[in-house]
């Protein structure tokens, strides 16, 4: 009985995908209808500094210490610290556009609530989808990297020395790391019992995180020489090219500042406070990875930067075995304080997403006590602890750095929607042809770039690229509306996100085939979930709250008829 009524309900697939794939939600739908179906509401409890210390200690550790070596020795060589300029720019613009939809729209859902307001129901739940996907090996990545790190700590060389090697299983799934497991095990409990402690825990962490990054970039400006910049093969080894390929790796390194917005149901006075943690966090950590990035290849030419647990071995070269058993635990520290706050993240997205019933509403629950999302964190705990267990670092780095670069794409053409068409009123048809140039334009760009053509191909679409957004901008009329005085809104517009959404397509292009063959699959799967489960979840929720809501109408009018025949 219950298939067949699955049946008969799946045959209507078509026309519930046509009213729900582009079902939109007012702001202060989600900030109230929305919210209210987990239960509980969330403890607004952190300031401005818990945000700036939750952002800076979610990105740093992350990438300097996991992908700095690697990248630094086979991609960019000396010139890796440019590639985290470049990455730091493109993180900059879309962290402008993320902290204006999170000012308007201050609720845990990030990326997925600011998509599902512009674009609709399906385009939130795919960005929602690929962001969890990037949290979720990103934590089981770093984790093992944590295990490296406790190693040289220990004085141990091999990074493999705290792992189990596993007879039968194929390459880079075969060393088992239960050191990483335990650690998600330890954090999940933390995040289960209290947001507040969690933030606490993580200042005191990033403080002292902070400090070994001042040792290590002192250590290399006072003992390292100029000349390892340079010697072997210049400053640039692998060219242009390898330092724009190493800004696509290392982009991996700034995806913490999207963990700032989905604490916004959390957070004391959100207006004031979102733009100074999400903003001054993306800048404080760009200044210290460029400088981090310099001082390792100022103490070791960069072909001889070992590709594990680089900053630890580089100073075991040195025959500083004590500063690198101090480098590895306070490596471990940071990596540490990074899992805390993209496991906060990735707990709230999967809570809101289950809020909107694309996934079961079990998970959108809020415990009373604790004011967290209890089973939200526990279900990603043990999915994170179980592809640590197995998979290598480098199996999933570029295709965390796709889905990353995808979403935050997809929120800059957002904030164009939104500004040129939902608040200045404008025809969306102009826009959107506008987005969609722009979207071809980069394309086209960066695959010239990647098939090496000649250089006016380059200066001709990035000449179309320049001059389009100047006449988007001088046709398209941005209607200045009277808005809340708490308001924030991105200066100088649509160039900052028109750049943000050319250096996104461009870094998603540099990623290598295998990345979007992955991608590719995991897109097909989350689509298929949403046609099987989320489109008949979400179409039968918002018919019943439909009935609830006529019923009540009806019930009010027969009141008043009651009321007026007496």
């Amino acid at each position: 009985m219950v298939f067949s009524t699955y049946l008969h309900s799946f045959s209507k697939t078509p026309q519930k995908l046509k009213k729900r794939m582009l079902a939109t939600w007012t702001p202060d739908q989600e900030l109230n209808k929305v919210r209210l179906r987990s239960g509980a509401d969330m403890k607004r409890k952190l300031t401005w500094y818990d945000l700036v210390a939750l952002g800076v200690g979610g990105m740093l550790g992350v990438g300097v210490f996991v992908t700095t070596g690697p990248v630094a020795r086979k991609t960019s060589g000396p010139s890796v610290f440019i590639s985290y300029i470049i990455a730091a720019i493109s993180a900059l613009l879309s962290s402008l556009c993320y902290t204006e939809f999170s000012v308007d729209v201050p609720v845990a859902g990030g990326a997925f609530s600011y998509l599902r307001v512009t674009f609709g129901e399906f385009v939130g739940y795919f960005a929602g989808a690929n962001i969890l996907m990037e949290y979720v090996l990103s934590n089981a990545a770093v984790s093992r990297s944590f295990t490296e790190y406790l190693s040289c700590a220990f004085g141990r060389n091999d990074p493999n020395s705290w792992r189990v090697h596993a007879h039968g299983l194929m390459d880079g799934y075969n060393m088992l790391d239960f050191s990483a497991v335990a650690l998600i095990i330890v954090l999940t409990i933390c995040l289960c019992h209290s947001t507040k402690e969690s933030s606490m825990l993580n200042l005191v962490m990033t403080m002292f995180h902070v400090v070994f990054f001042g040792f290590i970039i002192i250590a290399g400006f006072c003992n390292g020489r100029v000349e390892n910049l340079v010697k072997p093969g210049g400053i640039a080894p692998y060219g242009v090219r390898g330092i724009l390929d190493g800004a696509a790796i290392v982009y991996f390194s700034y995806i913490g500042y999207d963990t700032v917005s989905t604490m916004a149901e959390e957070i004391r006075n959100p207006s004031k406070t979102l733009p100074v943690g999400i903003v001054g966090s993306v800048l404080i950590v760009s200044a210290l990875y460029c400088l981090m990035a310099l001082s390792l290849c100022l103490l070791v030419p960069y072909n001889m930067i070992p590709e594990g647990a680089s900053f630890s071995a580089v100073f075991q070269q040195m025959g500083w075995k004590w500063a690198s058993n101090v480098v590895g635990a306070g490596a471990c520290l940071g990596i540490v304080a990074s899992l805390l706050v993209a496991m906060l993240g990735q707990a709230r997205y999967l809570c809101v997403i289950g809020r909107a019933r694309l996934v079961p509403s079990w998970f959108a629950q809020v415990h009373p006590t604790t004011g967290t999302p209890l089973n939200a964190t526990i279900v990603l705990g043990i999915c994170q602890a179980s592809i640590a267990l197995f998979t290598e670092l480098e199996i999933v780095i570029e295709m965390i750095s796709i889905g990353t670069l995808l979403v935050f794409y997809l929120v800059s053409n957002a904030l164009i929607f939104r500004r040129y068409v939902i608040l200045s009123k404008n025809p969306p048809l102009h826009t959107l042809f506008f987005l969609f140039l722009l979207s071809c334009t980069s394309f086209a760009f960066s695959l010239a770039w990647k098939l090496k053509l000649q250089w006016w191909n380059l200066l001709l679409f990035a000449t179309l690229t320049i001059s389009m957004t100047f006449i988007f901008q001088y046709l398209v009329p941005l209607v200045v509306v009277e808005r809340r005085p708490d308001s924030w809104l991105v200066p100088f517009m649509p160039w900052p996100a028109t750049i943000s959404i050319f250096l996104n397509v461009f870094l998603m292009t540099t990623l290598k085939m295998v990345a979007y063959k992955r991608f590719g699959i995991w897109a097909g799967l989350i689509t298929l979930f949403y046609i099987v489960y989320g489109v008949h979840s979400t179409y039968h929720a918002e018919e019943m709250e439909m009935v609830v809501v006529d019923n009540n109408v009806n019930t009010q009018q027969t009141a008043k008829v009651e009321i007026q025949v007496i």
